[in-house]
């Protein structure tokens, strides 16, 4: 993005790497540059798991070094209902939710960009891994070209309004590129390590967590056969494809989860990764959004079913407005019910759904 005119631009600090470098490029072009640090949680506000005070000290830490403005913005009301009360809903369901991609639709380019626009912004910058073109008006989505770091996957619900205000400053480098940036503008966020967990809530014990908001049900662990092998601590603990944390002694393949038996309060297993119950040639979406002005045409594209797996060819059939249907190529493992399927032409991220169903019963409800 360059212009003969600086545009002012509002950069989300998280007090994380990325976002440093974000505002320090934007700075060094010459653009008009200030930032936001998003505090979104307030619950167990506490210094063991919660990094919030920490990731404010180095988001103003590095305004203060690049001489930028920096506000701190609550949007905790709007994240407890828009998103955590979402996550808490799904969890209940059996289904596994994915509360980064509901952050970035609802919070960092909803309330975070009226915000921005409020204040002066032309646009907003994150520093996202991903790119933006814009061919005859049109601003695409394209996956950012790290590929171990392209979050595409991420922003697939922004609506082509919300694209328009936002650019990618990241979307060309390479991780170790952005931190070797970092370092050389002596930035303090240079070598933190990268977030992971909850987000905006930080990394916390996860099943403590989510045992202080939703009630726990313990029950049986078993195999398709009917066979009880073990004992599940609630079924909102587990996601399908989980292997770790299941304690089921034994010898040969390690066990698998496979799906949820929610009248009964069964968890079903399988042993071996390649069992056939953990392989799905169909699913199901919907609450479809688009990145594009006019939805994608039935046919055939790529799809990402979780972040970080190889693109998936299918083919893309409608049902109704709100819902469509993708059948893979190859059979996908661990589709998991909650999570997004995400579609690709080429770079091109065109948006997708949330995956209710599968052509595996996963998850029982009645």
């Amino acid at each position: 993005m360059h212009t003969s005119e600086p545009h002012n631009i509002i950069v989300g600090l998280s007090g994380g790497v990325d976002s440093s470098v974000t505002a320090y490029l934007l700075k060094q072009q010459g653009y008009q540059v200030r930032g936001v640090f998003m505090q979104n949680w307030e619950d167990d506000d506490n210094d063991e798991y919660c990094s919030i005070k920490q990731d404010s000290f180095d988001a103003i830490s590095v305004a203060d070094i690049l001489d930028i403005d920096i506000d701190i913005v609550n949007f905790a009301a709007e994240y407890k209902d828009n998103v955590f009360a979402y996550f808490l809903k799904e969890y209940s369901a059996g289904r596994t939710p994915n509360p980064d991609v509901l952050c970035n639709a609802e919070i960092k380019f909803k309330c975070f960009l009226d915000y921005a626009i409020r204040e002066g912004a032309d646009v907003i910058a994150t520093g996202h891994y991903a790119r933006k073109e814009i061919r005859n008006g049109v601003h695409y989505l394209l996956k950012g070209l790290d590929n171990n770091k392209d979050q595409s996957y991420f922003l697939y619900r922004l609506k082509p309004h919300q694209l328009e205000r936002a650019i990618f400053p990241l979307g060309d480098l390479e991780k170790p590129e952005v931190r070797r940036l970092a370092a050389q503008a002596e930035l303090p966020t240079a070598a933190k390590k990268d977030s992971t967990g909850i987000c905006f809530i930080g990394e916390r014990p996860f099943r403590e967590f989510l045992q202080q908001y939703l009630p726990t049900d313990s029950g049986d662990m078993i195999t398709p056969e009917g066979k009880k092998v073990g004992e599940h601590l609630g079924l909102m603990f587990y996601t399908i494809g989980q292997r770790k944390g299941l304690g089921i002694g034994g010898a040969g393949e390690p066990w698998f989860v496979a799906g949820k038996n929610l009248p009964a309060n069964q968890l079903i297993v399988v042993q071996g990764h390649d069992h056939p119950l953990l392989y799905t040639r169909s699913l199901t979406m919907n609450d479809l959004s688009w990145t594009l002005p006019e939805r994608p045409q039935p046919g055939r594209y790529t799809c990402k079913t979780r972040y970080r797996m190889a693109d998936a060819p299918c083919e893309l059939r409608y049902i109704d407005e709100e819902s469509a249907e993708l059948l893979f190529d190859e059979p996908q493992w661990a589709v998991t019910p909650g999570q997004s399927a995400v579609l690709y032409d080429g770079d091109i991220c065109l948006g997708g759904g949330i995956i209710t169903a599968t052509d595996k019963p996963v998850i029982v409800t009645e």
